[in-house]
Formats: C-alpha cells, structure tokens, sequence
C-alpha cells in the first residue's frame, strides 16, 4: 500500500453522450463569482508562481492557488456553501440569484421573510465550517455532525460560529446518511456536496460556487502570460470538487481542455476505483476510510461529480498517506526564492503526487502516459491551510509520515 497506483481513462472524451457541463458554464461562474465579490471578505486567493521548484521538478511552470487565504476561514469550502444557502434562499424568496448579494442576506427585512430555518451538514470540517459561517451572516441557526476520528479543533471552529456540532461515532458516509435522518425529522435544510438521485439541486450549486476559484485562476494564468495550463492535479472526495473545476474548464475552454489527473487516498479512493470498474457507474468504498487526508476520505461518489470525472478526467490517482506528508513538507519549504505555501493534508497531496511522478523513476511509465515533460505547465490547488495545526506541526515539523527509502 505503499506505491502510487494508476489509472488511465481508456474512455476520455469518447463517448458520444459526454456529461453536459452547462451548468458550469463560464455564464454560470460569472454569476457565481458576482455573488461572493459582494461580501467584504471576498478577495482573489493568490496564485503563486514557484518557478524554482518547478525546474528542480523537471516542468516549465508551476502554479498553486492558495485557498489558505480563503474568506479568512483558511479553506475554499465557503464558496460552494456561501453559493447554494444564498441560491436555496433566492429560490424560496422566489428572487433570481442575481438579485442576491452579502448585504441583501445580512439584512433584517430578508431575515424576516425567511422566518427561522436551520441548515444541517456532515463534515470533516472544513465544509462544516462553511456552513456554520454562512448562517451565523444571515443570523440564522446551523446543526453539524462530524465522522469519527475528527479533530476536536476542526469542532470548536466550527462551534465558534454559532454552530450545534458534534463528533459522531459512524464514518463520513454514515454521518451524511445520519444528517439526513436528523433533518427529516427536524424540518432542517441540509447543505451536502454530495449528490444522488433526488437531491441534485444544492450539491449543483456548491458545484457552482467552487467555480468562482477555477475561473479565478484562469484570469491569473491568463495574466501570467498563459492561455491555459497543460495539466491540472484535483484532489478529490465525494468528486464535488474536482468535478467543478473540471467541469468548468471543459465548458470554458473545450478541446483545449488541459490533462487533468484526479487525485486521492488509497483508502477512500471511490473515484479511482469507479474509474478501475470500467462500467462508467459510481462505485463506493467502505470502511473506516482511515487517511491523515480528512477532507477527502469519502467512500461513496456525487453522481453529478462522477459523470464529468468520467468524462473529461484523463488518469486517476491513488497514494499513500506520504505521499500528501511529503507534499506538505514541500510546499512549507519549496526551493530557495520561492514562496512557502501552509497547505494541510488534503491540499497538499497533488503537490506530493506531482513530485513522485517527476523524480521517482518508478513512475516514468506514469509521466509518459499523462504528457508530463520539461515543457509542462502545471496547476495544483491547495484546497487548505493548517485546519488541523496539531496534525500540521507533527508531519511538517516532526516528520511523521516519512517517505519510504528508495534504493
């Protein structure tokens, strides 16, 4: 369990009913993007530019986005929270999202047409989190439950913001099904990034949020002199992520659609094992999903996520715990007169990835078969910062987690 696994897509852009990704459309991340400008958190998260770690690695150009910087809640999940509360409220207000903006949600006259409503999530965190703030801006009430195993950290930052939350004993998916149960019974909305049958309409629109921080990077590479990056790693969970990012680059920029490798643990790999079943239907994982990557271990697909990881992903990846220790550890210390990233576990690992593929002559098979060469030029998106500083502290400064030796 200690080597990359890999996966290439043998039906990459082949099928003739290929997932419409309209709805990511740069229209709709336009809208998306309006949205969020209008609280005074909002801010482009940097795009930095690393170009000595980038020839150390053997490619042109290195990018990442840094989402530490995010809304000062240290993650990019507020973007699709923010989005699909302020669309579920728009839609029961029977106002058009455009009509929506930070100011309008924090005001007394909208709060008293809405009456009191509590939104509901699962999280490891991060999302959680997410939530809980939003509804704290709009003075409205928010439940939280996270799975086994959560850092009691990541809880109290979520109970700063008002938030009923609790550590449950089941794993990620039992908490989502649990969360469910709770909100049935209790008349709650709940705000999932995960999709199935029936509840599509606010994991769309968390989808549609995230789209703010694809079409943010494209304007910065654009600026840097780039049309658009060659390869883009996504990290992925339930797959809401990467399918948003991927799904708006296929719609924004088509055939020039850039290779995208999605990424996750070996232990909550849904998306690569679904990838592997070569039926082109979602196949979940079970277990504990143990993996210092919080954020990502999820054991079972957004249907809506998978369809466009299906379609436009190029090759999945599965890897080792290390292997995101190993990419924290770098991005704190990339190569002298590049800037140090702070990128927690789920962040870092494509940044981890990357480096096993270009200096690991194991993965030369890898790097062949995905067009990574000296001419590359690579996006990677830390999707955090230290939201766990214990966990940070031990793999960044103490070590856990070491890279096997290579002989």
């Amino acid at each position: 369990m200690s080597e990359i696994k890999f996966c290439l897509n043998p039906h990459f852009k082949s099928s003739e009913n290929t997932t419409d990704v309209g709805f990511l459309s740069l229209h709709e991340a336009e809208k998306a993007y309006r949205f969020h400008s209008t609280f005074p958190e909002y801010k482009p998260t940097p795009l930095l530019h690393l170009p000595n770690l980038a020839h150390h690695l053997g490619i042109a150009h290195l990018f990442v986005k840094d989402e530490s910087q995010r809304f000062g809640l240290n993650a990019f999940k507020v973007l699709g929270a923010s989005y699909a509360i302020a669309r579920y409220l728009a839609q029961s207000l029977g106002l058009d999202i455009t009509e929506m903006s930070g100011e309008a949600l924090r005001s007394p006259e909208i709060r008293d047409k809405l009456g009191d409503i509590t939104f509901a999530t699962a999280t490891d965190g991060n999302h959680g989190r997410a939530v809980a703030w939003t509804a704290q801006q709009l003075g409205l009430k928010s439940v939280v439950y996270m799975p086994k195993g959560s850092d009691p950290v990541r809880l109290e930052a979520i109970r700063s913001h008002g938030a009923v939350a609790s550590i449950t004993d089941r794993n990620y998916d039992d908490t989502v099904r649990m969360t469910f149960h709770q909100a049935k019974e209790n008349g709650w909305v709940v705000i999932q990034d995960t999709a199935w049958p029936g509840y599509e309409d606010i994991p769309r629109w968390i989808m549609q949020g995230y789209a703010t921080l694809a079409l943010e990077f494209m304007e910065q590479i654009q600026e840097q002199g780039f049309y658009c990056p060659t390869h883009v790693f996504l990290q992925a969970g339930v797959g809401s992520f990467a399918g948003a990012i991927l799904g708006f680059l296929a719609s924004y920029l088509g055939d020039d659609l850039p290779t995208a490798v999605i990424v996750e643990p070996h232990n909550a790999a849904c998306i690569y094992h679904s990838a592997r079943a070569g039926d082109g239907k979602p196949h979940p994982v079970t277990g504990d999903l143990n993996t210092i990557m919080a954020g990502l271990a999820c054991g079972e697909p957004n249907t809506i996520g998978w369809e466009i990881l299906r379609d436009y992903a190029r090759a999945y990846i599965s890897c080792p715990d290390w292997v995101a220790a190993n990419g924290m550890r770098i991005l704190a210390a990339p190569r002298r007169g590049n800037a140090p990233i702070t990128s927690g576990e789920s962040g870092a690992v494509t940044c981890g990835v990357l480096e096993q593929l270009m200096v690991n002559s194991a993965y030369e098979h890898i790097r062949e078969k995905i067009g990574l060469k000296s001419d590359s030029v690579v996006v990677l998106i830390s999707t955090e910062g230290d939201t766990s500083p214990r966990t940070y502290r031990d793999i960044v400064w103490y070590g856990k987690y070491p890279a096997p030796l290579r002989h």
